[in-house]
């Protein structure tokens, strides 16, 4: 039998599922550590049915120096659990993650993915990562996966915000 889930706003009481949901999904995902996701909990879009979290995503604001205009957002943590793929959960909780952010009137939304199949149906296209130095500098040269964030695996992809 299939259950609704529900999309709302992560609460502090979802920290720990959620740092077990990005955790699940180490392999696709940069980890978070418990303190980040808690500083970070206002950001988080869930999925949950009852009161279990069945999917996740959060945003980063990423400022163009000079051109506060011209910021940019990247989605980040997109987890969704096993048994919830291929049923809207994904697509559910990047959608509110774009809908928050659209009246901060940001320039455009970008991704670093391994899934570009999924991020292609929301809109998104592929770019190059020269094109999110901001990106490349605040949050991959701290990676601990890939040395050189040119030669790592992931997909850069946008999706203009006015979309």
């Amino acid at each position: 039998m299939e259950r609704k889930f529900e999309i709302r706003t992560a609460q502090l009481k979802d920290a720990e599922q959620i740092f077990a949901l990005v955790h699940l999904n180490r392999d696709q995902l940069v980890p978070r550590s418990m303190g980040n996701i808690v500083e970070n909990i206002d950001r988080f879009t869930v999925a949950a049915i009852g009161g279990d979290i069945v999917g996740c995503a959060t945003y980063q604001i990423h400022p163009e120096i000079g051109k506060s205009e011209e910021a940019t957002v990247e989605v980040q943590s997109v987890a969704v659990r096993a048994p919830y793929r291929r049923r809207g959960v994904g697509r559910a909780v990047v959608e509110a993650v774009i809908r928050r952010v659209a009246p901060l009137a940001v320039k455009d939304v970008v991704v670093l993915t391994f899934a570009p199949g999924f991020f292609q149906k929301l809109g998104f296209e592929t770019i190059e990562k020269t094109q999110i130095m901001h990106k490349l500098y605040t949050g991959c040269i701290n990676c601990t996966k890939h040395a050189d964030p040119f030669t790592c695996p992931e997909i850069a992809m946008r999706r203009r915000a006015a979309l």
